[in-house]
């Protein structure tokens, strides 16, 4: 089977469509919030890792993670409470399961390469945290693959090449890039 020319342009057409309304609702639904939320710990907490003692830190990093999961459950059973469909409420149980297995591995893994220093450590979690969004990007919305794609080289790079300020690029680069990127689904999706 052959399109014309005008088939084609109207299949095409269609195509733009069903992406610009899996955007609109993808940034309707409230999900830019978590970049928001976890760009944010991002920020203060590689900040305190770059200024701060690390046992000062590390305390900080512990709060600010328990603020984010509290916060992170709160948008999400208020997300859930606006979808209607069965389908939905499992899928949403399946990505909430999916982020606790790995967040699970990502501590198995840490407790079997311990000792590492604290940049070895945050560069850890950054990476599980990346695998997850990817994974996330290729299952849900494919448009955010390439930020999560960016901010895992830009980490790599910031480890290898700029030690001495890693934690402050992590925070000012990928914890705003991420403020910047939730800011920017709720805007222009």
């Amino acid at each position: 089977m052959e399109l014309t020319p005008t088939e084609a342009e109207e299949a095409l057409a269609a195509i733009q469509t069903m992406i610009q309304k899996t955007r609109r609702a993808v940034s309707s639904s409230g999900a830019y919030l978590f970049l928001i939320v976890w760009g944010v710990i991002w920020l203060f907490g590689f900040s305190a890792s770059q200024f701060l003692a690390a046992q000062t830190a590390g305390k900080i990093w512990a709060g600010l993670n328990i603020l984010g999961g509290i916060l992170s459950a709160t948008i999400g059973i208020r997300m859930n409470r606006g979808v209607r469909s069965t389908s939905a409420t499992l899928s949403g149980k399946r990505i909430g399961l999916f982020w606790l297995l790995l967040f699970l591995f990502c501590y198995a893994t840490v407790t079997v390469v311990w000792p590492v220093d604290i940049k070895q450590l945050a560069m850890l979690i950054i990476l599980f945290v990346m695998v997850g969004w990817i994974a996330m990007a290729l299952l849900l919305s494919i448009a955010s693959f390439g930020w999560g794609l960016g901010l895992t080289v830009l980490a790599l790079a910031c480890y290898f090449l700029f030690p001495g300020i890693f934690f402050l690029l992590m925070g000012v680069v990928g914890g705003g890039g991420m403020i910047a990127l939730g800011f920017y689904i709720r805007s222009r999706w």
